[in-house]
């Protein structure tokens, strides 16, 4: 699809309208993003297909600002919106792996305030996360879900091709964990944002991300699986 490179706002209405006439199709989404502003109006189309969404959003940051540089549509505040615009249900949304500074002081109560399940990088640290992933999909279960995962929620260590890298993330192992666990939900739709080519100079962040993508259409609803 084309999206204007000048006009955001525009950008962001022919993003809607494509999805849209994919999802009347019947099709489940895998979208290369981008930074995440991307994900606000996939959730917009995918709301008026599904009604609210559950979400699990991997990052770390919350992404739920108000304003960044005066503006309400930004990488830093897609959530926010789609809370406003009741197109997320928030009982069923997850966030794994926030850490880092935020901008404001609520930048991690906000989340809660909605009754989202925030998940800091501090409870994932040393551990597997399947245990974490069996309460996500009793949490998240019994309604349309959508995956969206930002490569900063990684350890730099391991991708460090993005423009808001923060240490004392995932390991590449846990966000296998992450992805297989979300098997068996009703996903109808994917995302791996925020990987930035000019700061990848080993391209080792766009082979992780391609991976990241790969393990998404293995869980996605309809595909047979050998154990």
């Amino acid at each position: 699809m084309a999206a204007s490179p000048y006009d955001l706002l525009a950008a962001v209405d022919a993003i809607e309208a494509h999805f849209a006439t994919l999802l009347g199709h019947g099709l489940v989404t895998v979208a290369m993003g981008g930074d995440h502003t991307v994900v606000l109006p996939i959730l917009k189309a995918m709301a008026k297909r599904h009604g609210p969404v559950g979400l699990v959003h991997i990052d770390a940051h919350t992404d739920i600002n108000d304003i960044m540089f005066g503006s309400k549509v930004a990488h830093g505040t897609p959530f926010r919106r789609a809370v406003e615009a009741g197109i997320l249900d928030c009982d069923r949304v997850v966030q794994i792996g926030v850490r880092g500074t935020g901008y404001a002081a609520d930048d991690f109560d906000w989340s809660r305030q909605q009754g989202f399940r925030v998940v800091q990088a501090e409870e994932c640290w040393h551990r597997s996360l399947e245990p974490l992933m069996a309460e996500v999909r009793e949490r998240v279960g019994g309604g349309p879900v959508y995956l969206s995962f930002d490569i900063d929620g990684l350890d730099p260590a391991f991708a460090p091709g993005t423009g808001t890298p923060e240490v004392g993330g995932l390991t590449m192992p846990q966000a296998l964990e992450v992805i297989r666990g979300c098997r068996g939900l009703d996903l109808v739709g994917c995302d791996v944002v925020e990987i930035a080519p000019i700061y990848d100079t080993s391209g080792m962040t766009s082979l992780v991300g391609a991976n990241l993508l790969y393990e998404m259409l293995c869980v996605l609803p309809g595909v047979q699986y050998r154990d």
